[in-house]
């Protein structure tokens, strides 16, 4: 399931119930009647999803961070084995420029896929994190919806008489 995936279905099960409620008498069709615990058990489950989706990002920026550990240590593998080249053939100037040269390069290259990494990996929570973030205010604007609702109807109740 994608993240705030739950939460949406959530939020379009209390549109379910508000829209297939039926009007008060004498209500226009603004007032419905629904039943307040089968909302108040969806906004229960509502809270009770917000733990796991946050679960969520931690778990990406912990993968973020493993994927970027993994890279650095690739990145020193790759300068220890060339430092390690150049040892060997440090017989001949040369050779031993030659190898650095070539020593520098790889770390460059490595240092470069690291940032490369890292910045790619920083793109991908950042899109998940303002999908999230997109998910919960349209989470916050439905409950608020819905309380509205609940409030309009409640009010209602308490101004019609008793004939």
């Amino acid at each position: 399931m994608q993240p705030g995936e739950e939460l949406e279905n959530l939020v379009a099960e209390l549109e379910d119930i508000v829209s297939q409620a039926k009007p008060t008498f004498g209500g226009g069709g603004q007032k419905k009647i629904v039943d307040s615990e089968e909302i108040y058990q969806i906004i229960d489950d509502i809270k009770d999803t917000f733990p796991e989706e946050f679960a969520t990002a931690r778990r990406i920026l912990k993968e973020q961070d493993e994927i970027l550990a993994h890279a650095q240590q690739q990145a020193d593998s790759i300068i220890a084995d060339a430092q390690q080249q150049a040892m060997i053939l440090a017989g001949d100037q040369e050779v031993v420029r030659l190898a650095q040269q070539k020593a520098d390069d790889i770390r460059d290259a490595a240092q470069q896929y690291e940032r490369d990494t890292r910045y790619n990996a920083e793109e991908y929570v950042e899109e998940i994190l303002e999908h999230l973030e997109d998910n919960l205010k349209s989470i916050v604007v439905q409950v608020t919806r819905c309380r509205q609702t609940l409030t309009d109807k409640a009010g209602g109740r308490s101004g019609q008489q008793n004939w």
